[in-house]
């Protein structure tokens, strides 16, 4: 049988639309309502480090990962809101669809058809409330398949949430598929510049005492690549990145307001919880929650985004629905901006391209072993910013490979350009050893790999053979 191309779905993509899949299928192969709650800028350690909870009250996403299977190794394609939305939203890598920074000039929303259009092909009422961060036209429901909006220019999720609530309280005569997007703890990034913070204010920090620790990997690595180090500077000499400055008190108030932000997101998400609850919904729904990237607070001297480590890059990604998941952790490698896209359409019974690349989780969720075999993931950046630096602004571009055990990091500048951590005796990603005489096979069949990789993805990269 011949499978449907990015093309052919958009040749006939009316047609599809006109023919519910539902129509075809037995009561019990009914396909579940679909859930999808994103949150921004949070890391994925913080759901996993029960060491939080010390400074941290989280009850409502506590009880989503009490029901869900959690991914403890997923990444964002690339660790910046709008590139990392898109790639969850196409399902493609940035360097594919062209939007590899907030600037989504690049994008072809033909080329490129939405997530949503698929779903509602497939039967699905489809609904999108909160922050959009998405290079489709909002008023475009050809391009991206979302019949219900909620969106606005500035988002407030406690608005996202009663929408979202209101739109699971009705009578749905078709599966959903609902978006809930927030954007906590993004306020994060105005706490960090003194400013306003439009989703609530936090208050003033307490004594030093009842403050969070100081992160263990708060110094910058040892032999980080030269990129990085430039780009930090670029970064701090910005006005969106004021951190240069920041003493160890000041970093350690600046986690304990991001506490009190995700306690706000956690707020949201359980009435957005308690909605589906109260609609008698849960068994019958799939319920996926995620992070557009995470938060650096403070690792290496960063904060906000965009860099590799793990605080910014690695994500959490919860998958709840009781009628097919238990809970438990998986520690399987996965790419959100690859592997969403499929993993709903897997729940949706929808058509999807066959060119995309991801997997769908959701047949490993049917599974009972924890983890199931992927060899690595690649994640993309490109810095653009940073302020200029003696009159030059840096831009560079990276590459991250990430294996089974290791982190490989290269960029296109600098005279020392790569890093290779050792992710099991060296999570905190304090040193680089890619220098290590005794590190060089494993050095060089990581650089084997993700140039094989860019070579199968037409990238023009400058690749260290």
């Amino acid at each position: 049988m011949r499978h449907t191309t990015r093309r052919d779905f958009v040749k006939n993509a009316s047609a599809l639309a006109a023919t519910s899949f539902l129509q075809h299928l037995p009561q019990a192969a009914k396909p579940p309502n679909i859930l999808l709650i994103i949150c921004d800028q949070l890391s994925g350690g913080v759901l996993q480090d029960r060491s939080t909870r010390d400074y941290l009250k989280i009850p409502n996403l506590d009880r989503l990962v009490s029901r869900s299977l959690s991914f403890t190794r997923a990444y964002a394609a690339t660790p910046l809101c709008v590139p990392a939305r898109t790639a969850i939203f196409t399902g493609t890598y940035p360097i594919q669809n062209g939007v590899e920074t907030n600037d989504p000039a690049q994008f072809d929303a033909q080329r490129f058809p939405c997530l949503g259009r698929f779903v509602r092909s497939a039967g699905y009422e489809t609904a999108y409330f909160g922050k959009w961060h998405l290079p489709y036209l909002q008023a475009d429901i050809n391009k991206h398949g979302f019949e219900t909006m909620g969106t606005s220019a500035k988002p407030n999720d406690t608005e996202t949430a009663s929408l979202a609530s209101r739109f699971l309280a009705r009578k749905h005569d078709q599966p959903f598929f609902c978006v809930a997007s927030f954007l906590e703890p993004h306020n994060i990034c105005e706490w960090a510049r003194g400013e306003a913070l439009d989703q609530g204010e936090v208050g003033p920090p307490p004594p030093a005492s009842q403050l969070p620790p100081l992160r263990p990997n708060h110094a910058p690595q040892q032999n980080e690549p030269d990129a990085v180090r430039i780009a930090r500077a670029s970064y701090q000499a910005a006005r969106m990145f004021p951190v240069g400055k920041f003493s160890d008190i000041k970093w350690r108030q600046y986690e304990w307001a991001y506490y009190r932000m995700i306690e706000l997101l956690d707020l949201q998400v359980g009435r957005v919880l308690d909605a589906l609850e109260k609609a008698s919904l849960t068994s019958d729904t799939a319920v996926i929650f995620l992070s557009d990237h995470g938060d650096c607070q403070g690792a290496h001297n960063w904060n906000q985004k965009t860099v590799f480590y793990d605080e910014s890059s690695r994500v959490p990604l919860l998958l709840s629905y009781p009628r097919q998941i238990s809970h438990r952790k998986s520690n399987t490698l996965v790419n959100t901006g690859l592997d969403l896209f499929p993993t709903i359409c897997g729940f949706g019974k929808a058509t999807q391209p066959a060119d995309l690349e991801g997997r769908r989780l959701t047949r490993l969720a049917q599974r009972t072993e924890t983890q199931a075999k992927q060899d690595f993931v690649v994640v993309t950046n490109h810095l653009v910013q940073g302020a200029p630096v003696n009159g030059v602004k840096p831009q560079p571009r990276g590459r991250m490979l990430r294996t089974d055990r290791y982190k490989y990091v290269v960029y296109n500048e600098g005279n020392s350009r790569e890093s290779l951590v050792d992710m099991v005796y060296d999570p905190g990603e304090m040193v680089n050893i890619a220098g290590l005489q005794a590190m060089q096979p494993i050095l060089q069949e990581h650089r084997r790999v993700l140039k094989k990789w860019g070579l199968a993805h037409q990238d023009k990269f400058p690749y260290i053979p």
